[in-house]
């Protein structure tokens, strides 16, 4: 584990309230001034703060992660990249889950008002406030998975994303350091609100350079690069750069594969996720959004980092 990464996990591994993503920003500006690079704080949508290091107008790949963590949830977020459909129902089932609690709580309510007052005019008081009623916690559910307790584990969903980021900033050689450019999005967990603004902001440049998005990286044997059809240039090069190992397989695809992050918002983004398969051969993600977001690959984050120099170096050469 690298130094970075050991401060990361010590001191910023909660990157959830203006305070906390404010004193992680600061240590990414020190580590970026150590290595060599420019360092700013770019405001996007909804008061977003993203972090942008070195100059990605003129690099020639830009490496990515969003650095917000967020609510502790009691159910993991399942992600099924090459399985839409299964994605799509476990969607759907949370959302039938979170629209149907209020309606028990609110009969458990009701039931207990209804004894104790013997009926009376309770029916009439129900009748009145059932709907307002079920909207407001409703809404509280909402508010809870948007603004709720912060999960304090957050080693796959994104610390594994951010850290990478920051091996790859002191590890790329200095001679290759005006080629890469880093940016660390905001409110990727509200609705990639960070990458929207940045990618409205700067569409000309944009739209011409490649974008790799390390987003959950740490929790799986499978790493799979899911390209936007802008990326689909690069395919070769990101295999050439990103080879299989005897630990690790890699999947790089662009057509059926669906990855929930930031380079969506990108031309030729690149999405980037560590993934487990089942013995029938189905890619999956779990665990991230709950306390048992605990699993920290190192080696993965190494073959990350060494990938992302060989890319920059092959990209240089062009």
């Amino acid at each position: 584990m690298t130094e970075t990464t050991k401060t990361v996990f010590e001191k910023y591994e909660i990157r959830k309230s203006r305070k906390e993503k404010t004193a992680f920003m600061e240590y990414v500006h020190s580590v970026a001034a150590d290595a060599g690079y420019e360092c700013r704080i770019e405001k996007g949508y909804f008061a977003a703060r993203n972090i942008v290091v070195g100059n990605p107008d003129t690099a020639k790949v830009i490496y990515t992660a969003h650095y917000d963590t967020c609510a502790v949830m009691p159910f993991p977020n399942f992600i099924t990249p090459k399985n839409v459909g299964i994605y799509l129902l476990y969607q759907i089932l949370i959302a039938v889950i979170l629209m149907t609690a209020p309606i028990l709580v609110l009969s458990v309510i009701f039931g207990i008002c209804y004894f104790v007052s013997l009926g009376g005019s309770v029916e009439f008081v129900i009748g009145f406030l059932v709907a307002p009623l079920y909207y407001l916690l409703l809404l509280l559910e909402i508010f809870f998975i948007l603004a709720g307790p912060a999960n304090k584990h957050t080693a796959n969903d994104n610390t594994s994303g951010v850290t990478t980021l920051l091996d790859i900033m002191t590890t790329l050689p200095e001679d290759l350091r005006g080629d890469a450019a880093f940016i660390f999005f905001d409110l990727e967990e509200m609705g990639l609100f960070g990458s929207a603004g940045y990618a409205n902001k700067h569409k000309a440049i944009m739209k011409n350079t490649l974008l790799l998005n390390f987003d959950c990286v740490s929790d799986g044997n499978t790493i799979l690069f899911a390209l936007r059809k802008g990326a689909e240039r690069y395919t070769e090069v990101i295999k050439s750069s990103f080879p299989s190992t005897d630990m690790l397989s890699v999947d790089v695809i662009s057509k059926g594969v669906f990855y929930p992050s930031d380079q969506a918002n990108f031309t030729r983004g690149v999405g980037i996720a560590a993934l487990k398969k089942t013995k029938g051969g189905l890619l999956y993600m779990d665990r991230i959004h709950t306390g048992r977001d605990t699993v920290y690959m190192e080696e993965n984050i190494a073959y990350l980092t060494e990938g992302a120099v060989r890319l920059a170096e092959s990209l240089s050469e062009k």
